[in-house]
């Protein structure tokens, strides 16, 4: 709800400036920098009765459930309050984020040893998270105008969906708590392994982690495609509504995209098995390129070919769940070439540079909005339409070309992780 939805209800809820959005995301990605890779190292760290990471999924959700809620309150104050309010909520939300978003994505690499079926889990995650997205993207809006007793959003509407999603979430992570297993954390974590981390200074594991020469360049490439994915979600709302202009079309739109999303993630292993990892990744980019460029052109002239082009952007969306996969192979890697493995540290970087891309887009966003022409809650002029229109669909289109780039140095084969997993059972870690 956060990624589609808080831009929207800063500027024409709460009526924040475009100015006072850009300082609150890029002082929250200014933490996060410091605040994610903290996390993932405090994660490496982790040694209980219950595993590394299967604590922070039993007791972080509450407490995320709680800022969530906070987040899209409308507090009774004005001027300089009000925004300091915003980011403090904000701010919150995104640490109890990271606790959760870091167990969740570093745990599978101790579900599971083989390669395949890490990425089969990175699937099953995804397919799970796709099911979510429909859902979400079918009532989110119809929730919001029902529990606001309006034709338009308001902010009781917003506060008691958030409040109703919020309890939802609670049980689903326990859920994932109790299943989820770490079979293989003693294995791939041995005493030596774990005294080693333990004793390592924050800086030592930051510093050797950036000798990680693959995954930086998945982060990268996940930092620019994410603006095209995840971020750009959050202006997507206003090109329906002032450029289409039918507020009914945002969730046939979402829930469209969801849907593509969860058969394109279903494709996964299939097409990984046929295509290789990388391959796959460069095939989805470009379908998701073209996808923007026509949306771009043709998008408003018709709803049903909006709802075809935003199909073809969804299959393409499964690429998150392609990314983790990735970054699974890039902790092997790194375990073979550094000695250390850094499950922790790993995912929060990816964490950290899909946060980054949502600062980026909304920082970048509503200025560009701004600079457009765009007025809240008023009729747009031709102009500023047009400029809805390319920052919404063209400027992602160009992040998305320079999300490819890094991909073109990856050199994780399947056979080249295979290689060195078996080097590692050598060296029985």
């Amino acid at each position: 709800m956060i990624n589609n939805y808080l831009t929207i209800f800063y500027t024409d809820i709460v009526g924040l400036s475009a100015s006072a959005i850009s300082l609150i995301m890029l002082i929250a990605r200014v933490w996060d920098a410091v605040n994610d890779p903290i996390m993932g190292n405090i994660a490496d760290k982790t040694d209980t009765r219950w595993g590394k990471f299967r604590p922070y999924l039993m007791f972080a959700p509450p407490f995320l459930a709680i800022f969530n809620l906070l987040t899209f309150t409308v507090w009774p104050v004005q001027g300089a309050a009000k925004v300091i309010l915003c980011l403090v909520c904000y701010i919150g939300t995104g640490m109890i984020y990271t606790v959760l978003g870091t167990a969740h994505a570093a745990i599978v690499n101790v579900i599971a040893i083989d390669s395949q079926v890490r990425m089969n889990l990175s699937t099953a995650r995804g397919i799970g998270s796709g099911v979510i997205s429909i859902v979400l993207s079918a009532v989110v809006m119809p929730m919001i105008l029902f529990f606001g007793h309006s034709d338009a959003p308001n902010g009781q509407g917003y506060f008691w969906t958030a409040a109703v999603l919020s309890i939802v979430m609670i049980p689903c992570f326990l859920t994932e708590a109790v299943i989820c297993k770490e079979t293989y954390t003693d294995k791939l974590h041995g005493a030596h392994t774990q005294a080693a981390q333990k004793s390592a200074g924050f800086l030592s594991n930051l510093k050797e982690l950036a000798k990680n020469d693959q995954l930086l360049r998945i982060v990268i490439s996940t930092l620019f495609g994410a603006i095209c994915v995840t971020a750009r979600m959050s202006l997507l709302t206003y090109y329906i509504i002032y450029v289409v202009g039918n507020y009914m079309v945002i969730s046939l739109v979402f829930t469209t995209m969801t849907v593509a999303q969860l058969i394109g993630t279903f494709l996964i292993p299939f097409a990984t098995k046929t295509f290789g990892k990388k391959n796959y990744m460069l095939i989805l980019s470009g379908f998701m390129i073209a996808g923007f460029v026509g949306i771009y052109f043709f998008g408003a002239t018709s709803t049903p070919l909006l709802m075809v082009l935003s199909f073809m952007c969804g299959l393409c969306n499964s690429s998150g769940a392609l990314s983790y996969g990735m970054v699974s192979d890039c902790i092997e890697y790194g375990a073979w070439k550094l000695g250390m493995r850094q499950e922790g540290l790993a995912a929060s970087f990816l964490t950290l540079a899909v946060k980054c891309s949502t600062a980026i887009c909304g920082v970048a966003g509503v200025q560009c909005l701004a600079l457009v022409g765009y007025v809240p809650n008023a009729e747009q002029t031709a102009s500023a339409i047009t400029g809805i229109n390319f920052v919404v669909n063209i400027i992602p289109a160009i992040c998305g070309v320079i999300s490819v780039l890094p991909l073109f140095g990856y050199k994780l084969t399947e056979k080249r992780v295979a290689e060195i997993r078996e080097e590692l059972e050598k060296r029985g870690e």
